[in-house]
């Protein structure tokens, strides 16, 4: 029989309970539909009685927290109640015009068979069915985008399948509820890069009905990011996590314990950025507003204006700038003389800004942001705090142990009245000051986390000095009472040892942790403040020099570079020779030679000579800013190996609470059954001591031990710091490690598999040979004919033909070609004449030409190269394939096709040139192999991993490039979509894969991999969808991140050691487990312990700034392995 049970919900004020009650509850054996009403408070649930009652359905709501009570049951066949109506199913469906009556948003989710009337299965399974549901997604430009999400989510575990659209910026997921959720999909798909917003589910007709209305997510929902202090646990991150995604408008939070900080994605509507500051400082935390970013690429000018005398001037600049395109609005303050803009940078800059206002006749500046000048200053001010708590709490710490000390020795007790000693009257007034000085912030911060439902590491310490303390109190009170001619033995000496030691852990601890960021701090210090704008003149002389500050610099400014001065910005060098030092970027240790047309990074150091430069990057669009905040994001993300400390960490306080309390209780059973047992009697025998005062005096002493000695902090700061670290030693090293996942994963790799075009290979064909076939033309003749001949063609393999001569002939002039005409797949034909000025520069002896042949593996038939005598004569040209030279009546004997079949058996492209109507030459035209290739391969091998080749090229082709490189392994042919067909292939043998890529056809690969591993001189699709990204474009930092990330996992793994030891070890020996061989912690040595386990922890992370980049073994020379294609 069915029933269903309407029961009250009081506490339901918001989606997110609605949405968790609706779950919650579906999850219930023989719970068939829920339906949670918001505007009424009432949650609705259809259920089999069989299984399962509304009063067991009631008291599962209760223990979600909420307040509630069982209005009425009611017999399935009568329930049909205001704009309600039983389906054939039996499915709950709010009508139109109840809906719209009542504004409710209700949601359905629903476990009963389906259509068919059919479950899947028999068992507990059968309740669990698959859901659909549908995800806006913003974001998505192109195809790579939608296959970069299909690859991510269907590897998520519970997913089904999923389809993306692009047209409709739209995802549709069918999934099992039981494995994953669907606000975990969403998260995924956020982490790579999208916007994607809370759910629609919707009715999946073969299986079963299932209706959410969607959450409140608006068009313009915004992200603020917060600076948090005083977190000193995964418990601090976890109860704040959870406040934040309590309150109404808030859609995710993520907090960063080691960072600092913490991602909002919120409601505008609903909430404010310094509404979520309160929410934070509320729970005994301190926030500041870092960045509030609106998700439409606006960007924001603060500026201090003088010269205002009145409202009218006021007036008079806001709608002067408001005028300006691109200004979206503008708002100034006479009282404080700022002016605050925004606009948008890609149709105005913030200097145009200026200039309007300064030719209005007032004056302004950049009001400075000092968000990273204010989270030095809070490190240094918390480090400063603790320090000054530690040496307080010393100075009554230290009076503490030489009383203690005294007074064991001269075994003095002086009685000051009856039950009052001396030695606890001076114990008492050295602690009641740091208890309640030194002590003041843990409580204050215990009491804000108690009055949120959490408990952090604070409440722990609070627990232990604040019994300890109470307890001597209320017994030396008794004592005195009763007047007793003894006083009793207290803890007085606890709360100042205790809060000494911790004081101290956190101090050293907070001077560690602020070290652990000095990668991302060396990053941030080298972008330059100020830059030199210049207005050039003909022939690039400087008109009008001027020094503006570095937020003033636009796109195509020029700008001055000076010997020793930062790179303002990116930019391309039009004027002027140097070198440049790039070594914090691209941790290239040796200078590079920047000349006209080369391209300058923003932060690296000029040397030696003055450079004009053009700038083509500003602001957050330079490489430095993009890597500060991807190292930022990165520093920022969880490892997955984090989630198993964040899950003991949100019940540690509460266990370690519990274990203490069963210790206590477990030794005052022990005491009162055998006093014998109690490892102090024996030493209180023959004294006039209560043996009920003995027992509560140990018990209440291991207790205490116990809540001293454990510690999350230790838990919590294993992965983030050694992740923080990792990822700072890796940006370093031209090493970009985006977020802890791939950080840890890189370690498992069994497969690496290469793209060849830009990977493997440079990706630019260049000329490999030249043969000369016939005596009527010099080699150089030949080079500089083919040369001006292709300079009018714009095929790739044209290009590298002009460029080989122009470097072999050393000159940047060309002959003159007319009559030019190509013929698409065959070649071209033309006129070629002056050729004279290339061949001036070209001195004709054997010196030379020896030279030449080395530098370009030159060949002709008799060794040398004639004198040009003839430079100036007309040419008629025809360069192409070998139907092309037939088509043309010129035949190609058995001799010159062999040499021609030989280099197209080596994967290179021959190109045959004719002059005169005689075959004169050949020139073959190759991608050449990068020269770290062959090397990376092999030391990928010797780490004993699989390495294959990828490639949308021909066999022929792959094979050849695979033989050079030494790879055995080679998917040739393969088009762009099949890539991660093959990827798939190689994870369902069990292996985790790797992919090394840099086109645009790579990033659905470099998505699907376990790890995605992008060039970083490639398409900018690809290094968004790779998890690594290499700025040096050298195969071996492929090794080097393999290598990093085994030696952060192994950092982290003995970091947990380190928290394991403390706690598995320390908490048994705390609590008197080895109390019977004569092994026993006072309560300020478990303190220490305690102390100790954060520091050694987070030393151990900062252990891994020593890395250095591995000396890998040389490559034997060894004949290359041939491949299997």
């Amino acid at each position: 029989m069915e029933y269903t049970a309407e029961i009250k919900v009081q506490d339901m004020n918001c989606e997110l309970c609605q949405q968790t009650i609706q779950i919650e509850v579906a999850k219930l054996l023989g719970v068939k539909s829920v339906r949670a009403v918001l505007a009424d408070k009432v949650t609705r649930v259809r259920f089999r009685s069989d299984m399962t009652s509304a009063p067991a359905i009631t008291d599962a709501i209760d223990g979600l927290g909420y307040e509630v009570k069982l209005i009425r049951t009611i017999p399935e066949g009568s329930v049909k109640t205001c704009g309600e109506e039983t389906t054939l199913s039996g499915f709950y469906k709010c009508s139109d015009s109840s809906s719209k009556r009542s504004g409710e948003k209700a949601m359905l989710l629903d476990t009963a068979p389906t259509r068919h009337g059919q479950t899947p299965n028999t068992n507990r399974q059968s309740l669990v069915i698959c859901e659909r549901v549908k995800i806006q997604v913003y974001g998505i430009s192109n195809n790579s985008c939608v296959k970069s999400i299909e690859a991510r989510i269907s590897r998520m575990p519970g997913v089904e399948s999923i389809s993306v659209s692009q047209k409709m910026g739209q995802a549709v997921v069918n999934y099992y509820p039981d494995k994953v959720d669907a606000l975990t999909i969403i998260e995924t798909i956020d982490s790579l890069g999208f916007e994607a917003k809370l759910p629609d589910v919707v009715e999946d007709s073969s299986t079963v009905a299932i209706e959410m209305h969607k959450l409140p997510t608006k068009e313009n929902c915004k992200k603020c990011i917060l600076t948090v202090t005083g977190m000193t646990c995964a418990s601090c991150v976890n109860s704040i996590e959870k406040q934040l995604l309590k309150q109404k408008g808030i859609f995710s939070a993520i907090v960063a314990l080691m960072a600092e900080r913490a991602d909002v994605v919120y409601d505008p509507d609903e909430m404010t950025p310094e509404s979520i500051k309160e929410v934070v400082d509320d729970m005994g935390f301190e926030a500041d507003i870092q960045d509030v970013d609106s998700g439409s690429g606006d960007e924001k000018l603060d500026l201090v204006i003088s010269g205002m005398t009145c409202a009218s001037c006021v007036a008079t600049i806001e709608g002067l700038v408001k005028n300006l395109d691109g200004v979206i609005s503008a708002s100034v303050a006479l009282s404080t003389s700022q002016g605050h803009f925004k606009y948008h940078s890609n149709i105005i800059g913030a200097r145009t800004i200026m200039e309007a206002i300064e030719d209005a006749g007032f004056d302004c500046e950049l009001s400075t942001d000092t968000n990273q000048v204010a989270v030095a200053l809070q490190h240094k001010k918390t480090i400063r705090k603790w320090r000054n708590t530690f040496l307080f709490s010393l100075i009554f710490g230290i009076p503490v142990m030489a009383i203690m000390i005294y007074f064991m020795v001269t075994k003095n007790h002086k009685m000051i009245c009856p039950g009052l000693s001396l030695e606890n009257l001076l114990l008492f007034i050295c602690a009641t000051m740091v208890q309640f000085v030194s002590g003041r912030h843990f409580y204050v911060q215990a009491y804000k986390s108690i009055k949120h439902g959490v408990a952090n590491m604070d409440v722990l310490i609070m627990l232990a000095t604040t019994i300890a303390y109470a307890y001597s109190v209320i017994a030396v009170a008794v004592a005195m009472i009763m007047k007793k001619d003894d006083s009793p033995m207290v803890f007085f000496d606890t709360p100042p040892m205790l809060l000494v030691f911790i004081s101290l852990g956190r101090w050293l601890e907070h001077i560690a942790k602020a070290k652990t960021s000095d990668a991302l701090s060396k990053l941030m210090t080298m972008q330059a403040t100020e830059a030199i704008l210049v207005t050039l003149g003909k022939n690039h002389q400087i008109l009008v020099e001027k020094e503006i500050n570095i937020e003033l610099v636009q796109t195509h400014d020029i700008l001055k570079v000076v010997p020793g001065a930062k790179m303002p910005v990116d930019g391309k060098v039009i004027d002027g020779i140097s070198s440049a030092d790039e070594a914090l970027i691209t941790g290239e240790s040796m200078p590079v030679v920047k000349k006209p047309g080369n391209i300058v990074i923003g932060g690296s150091i000029n040397q030696n000579g003055t450079l004009l430069i053009e700038a083509t990057h500003v602001g957050t669009d330079t490489t430095l800013a993009q890597i500060v905040k991807l190292v930022q994001d990165a520093q920022t993300s969880k490892a997955p190996i984090q989630q198993f400390a964040d899950k003991i960490s949100g019940v540690f306080v509460p266990g370690i609470v519990c274990l203490s309390v069963i210790t206590l209780v477990t030794w005052i059973i022990i005491g009162y059954v055998d006093i014998t047992k109690i490892p102090t009697y024996e030493k209180t025998e023959g004294h006039d001591i209560n043996e009920t005062e003995v027992i509560l005096q140990f018990a209440f002493r291991v207790a205490i031990s116990v809540m001293a000695i454990a510690c999350p902090c230790a838990l919590g700061l294993a992965t983030p710091t050694a992740v923080m670290v990792g990822t700072g030693v890796g940006a370093q090293n031209g090493i970009l490690i985006k977020g802890g996942e791939p950080l840890e994963m890189a370690h498992k790799l069994e497969t690496v598999i290469f793209d060849k075009t830009g990977t493997i290979t440079h990706g630019v064909p260049v000329v490999r040979k030249v043969n000369k076939f016939t005596d009527s033309v010099t080699l150089n003749e030949l080079i500089a004919v083919a040369g001006t001949a292709e300079a009018s063609s714009e095929h790739p393999i044209g290009v590298a033909i002009v460029k080989h001569a122009k470097e072999i002939l050393m000159t940047e002039s060309l002959g003159k070609c007319s009559k030019f005409q190509a013929e698409p797949g065959y070649g071209l034909q033309c006129q070629v004449t002056n050729i004279s000025s290339m061949m001036i520069k070209k001195t004709e002896d054997d010196n030379n030409a020896n030279i030449a042949r080395e530098e370009a593996d030159i060949t002709d038939d008799e060794g040398q190269i004639k004198d040009d005598n003839n430079a100036n004569k007309i040419y008629d040209v025809l360069i192409g394939n070998r139907e092309w030279m037939k088509q043309n009546r010129l035949t190609v004997t058995d001799d010159i096709n062999s040499v021609m079949s030989d280099h197209e058996n080596k994967g290179q492209t021959a190109v045959l040139v004719a002059v005169n109507g005689v075959i004169a030459g050949m020139l073959s035209v190759a991608d050449s192999v990068k020269e770290e290739a062959a090397h990376t391969v092999h030391i990928l091998k010797n780490m004993g991993m699989d390495v294959i080749l990828l490639t949308g090229d021909n066999r022929r082709t792959a094979d050849n490039i695979a033989k050079q490189v030494g790879i055995t392994q080679v998917f040739a042919e393969v088009l762009p979509h099949n890539k991660v067909d093959k990827v798939k292939e190689i994870q369902s043998k069990g292996k985790h894969v790797a992919m090394v890529g840099d086109g645009v056809n790579d990033s659905p690969a470099l998505v699907q991999a376990d790890v995605g591993i992008a060039i970083g001189t490639g398409t900018d699709v690809a290094v968004d969808a790779g998890d690594i990204v290499l700025i040096k474009n050298n195969l071996l930092d492929v090794a080097a991140a393999i290598d990093l990330s085994k030696h952060t996992v192994r950092r982290i793994y003995i970091n947990f050691f380190f928290a394991c030891i403390f706690n598995g070890l320390g908490i048994p020996i705390a609590a008197g487990a080895l109390a019977t061989f004569g092994v026993l912690l006072q309560p300020w040595m478990a303190s220490a312990a305690m102390a100790t386990s954060s520091v050694s922890v987070v030393m151990s992370s900062l252990m891994l700034k020593l890395y250095k980049r591995p000396k890998f073994s040389p490559l034997p020379e060894d004949d290359p392995i041939p491949a299997v294609v």
